[in-house]
């Protein structure tokens, strides 16, 4: 069994994994959603057509989701350093981590969006509907499955990239899992660092994928 200090590392390790994935993409939602939006309404089969707009969030959610994370993460250090104070940590990985998740949630909002049947678009549209309320009362509301099961992937996407981040003392279980199971090859805190990872994501999996067949019924 564990030493008492050694379990409770493991549960601030749980504690902080669990704060930069959800910080993360909650404030990756606030970027993405209205990039993901915008980037369905401005496509040439859009409501709202516009080749500019969309060009350029499309190479940029493109040159984003290029980059791996772990490089991604070691270049914007000095930002983030700029931004939080510090490059190491919980609070400091959830910069990059935003950075990183904000195009990906935005790719799948736009192809979650861009699922809603035109004919229903075109009906709200017949009766007068603006293109804001096309947008919040139809196209939204329609996708709310496919959005809801959307957020559960970038979830543990991000739950994943918050281990990696451990690399360079990102903190959370994947901190743990580096400094004490590959540098000081206490094999036995790995795997458990491992076994929590996969509990946590199947956790996020279960509760997110509960809430989408719920919204479904709903239609």
């Amino acid at each position: 069994m564990f030493e008492a200090q050694t379990i409770q590392m493991l549960a601030e390790g749980i504690r902080d994994t669990v704060f930069m994935t959800l910080t993360s993409t909650l404030a990756g939602y606030a970027i993405g959603l209205p990039m993901g939006v915008v980037l369905a309404v401005t496509d040439k089969d859009g409501i709202r057509p516009n080749r500019p707009v969309y060009r350029i969030l499309d190479v940029i959610s493109n040159i984003v989701r290029s980059i791996p994370f772990l490089i991604l993460l070691i270049v914007l250090i000095p930002f983030t350093r700029m931004v939080v104070g510090k490059s190491y940590g919980s609070a400091a990985t959830i910069v990059p981590l935003v950075i990183t998740a904000a195009p990906y949630i935005g790719r799948l909002v736009e192809s979650s969006l861009k699922e809603v049947d035109k004919g229903v678009i075109e009906a709200a549209r017949s009766m007068g509907a603006s293109d804001w309320n096309v947008i919040i009362h139809v196209m939204l509301v329609e996708a709310r499955t496919s959005l809801i099961t959307g957020a559960t992937i970038a979830l543990g996407t991000i739950l994943g990239y918050s281990a990696m981040a451990g690399t360079v003392g990102g903190g959370g279980l994947g901190d743990i899992a580096v400094r004490y199971g590959y540098y000081r090859y206490q094999t036995d805190i790995m795997i458990v660092t491992v076994l929590l990872i996969i509990i946590l994501f199947q956790i996020f999996q279960t509760i997110g994928m509960t809430i989408a067949k719920k919204a479904e019924k709903r239609k």
